[in-house]
């Protein structure tokens, strides 16, 4: 019996940052060699909200650099951009036709951002759970790896299949159903300036997060300026502290250290000399990679060579199962 198929992705909005490596990338690269693994780049994705053009290829690049930077192994991993292999959009509009309207506007993503954009939302905002069903239904996955609130997402994706499979199956299963991969250490790593929110690429505030690729500097000043309080003695758990925890979180999953270790050490800190402490421990865990990210981008080829071996083998197996789907659907395919 062979591995379990792993897919997932990162859209390419601005720069990683470490939320994204703790409560994503970091798992995925401890966990590779269980699993036959296909990573993308989710660019189709990124242009349902706003997107500057000028940025968006070079964005691409970075973060498939930014994989191979933070430990993913071609040996057991499958590196790819989406909008290279068109089945992920084909699927898409298949899907669509088969996926209730109200399906969509019940996500609770899509009330949050369409608030935000009002009346400029773009149908592409509504209609992005359907293009992540035709990310994770393309390649069979088994399982895919997902924060809490990635996990209505999924269960669509499960419903979408369900139903397809039911009108179009004719008792067999067209579309495999995928289980979430949800792993909660580190799962939710929460923004700098307000610790009752999630870190996010989207946050007009800098100082709200710390980037993968960010110099020392950057992150001295970073934390320097979080949002603390004046509380004395630091701790986990205390509702009224969400920054103090967020913090101390950070710390140990930086410095591989187990909260009862991190309580040990640092219960009778104060913001003076515990924020000097993470600072050091960030900037030292950050190292190797911005050293690898710098080694992939100057090897001139290197990327290009990766992403078409990637789209190749991942292409394969897309228009393989688009291709069943289209039969099902009663379509002719061409010969």
């Amino acid at each position: 019996m062979g591995k379990k198929l792993i897919l997932s992705g990162v859209q390419p909005t601005g720069n990683l940052h470490i939320g994204n490596y703790l409560g994503a990338i970091r798992n995925w690269v401890e966990d590779q060699e269980k699993y036959d693994n296909f990573f993308c780049v989710v660019d189709l994705h990124a242009i349902t909200v706003p997107h500057n053009p000028a940025t968006l290829a070079t964005d691409t690049y970075t973060i498939a650099a930014l994989y191979l930077a933070c430990g993913i192994d071609l040996n057991y991993s499958t590196i790819f951009v989406q909008s290279h292999i068109a089945a992920h959009s084909e699927l898409t509009w298949l899907l669509n036709c088969i996926t209730p309207l109200n399906w969509l506007t019940d996500m609770i993503q899509f009330k949050e951002k369409a608030v935000k954009q009002g009346e400029n939302v773009g149908t592409g905002l509504l209609d992005y759970p359907v293009l992540m069903a035709a990310d994770i239904l393309l390649y069979d996955a088994d399982k895919v790896p997902v924060g809490e609130d990635q996990k209505q997402h999924l269960e669509l994706t499960r419903d979408i299949a369900i139903r397809f499979n039911h009108q179009f199956g004719g008792g067999e299963t067209i579309l495999k159903l995928p289980e979430p991969l949800i792993k909660k250490e580190g799962a939710r790593v929460m923004s700098l300036t307000d610790g009752t929110s999630k870190m996010s690429k989207s946050d007009p505030s800098e100082l709200s997060r710390i980037n993968l690729l960010d110099p020392p500097d950057a992150i001295t000043k970073k934390i320097k300026r979080c949002k603390t309080d004046s509380v004395k003695g630091l701790e986990f758990d205390n509702p009224e502290r969400p920054e103090c925890h967020n913090l101390l979180t950070l710390y140990g999953l930086f410095s591989d250290k187990t909260k009862q270790d991190v309580t040990t050490e640092c219960q009778e800190m104060g913001w003076g000399q515990f924020k000097p402490l993470l600072t050091e421990t960030i900037i030292e865990a950050l190292k190797p990679i911005q050293t690898k990210y710098k080694e992939v981008m100057d090897e001139q080829g290197y990327l290009e060579s990766v992403l078409s071996e990637g789209r190749q083998k991942a292409g394969a197996i897309a228009h393989q199962t688009l291709a069943k789907v289209k039969t099902a659907l009663g379509y002719s395919l061409p010969i």
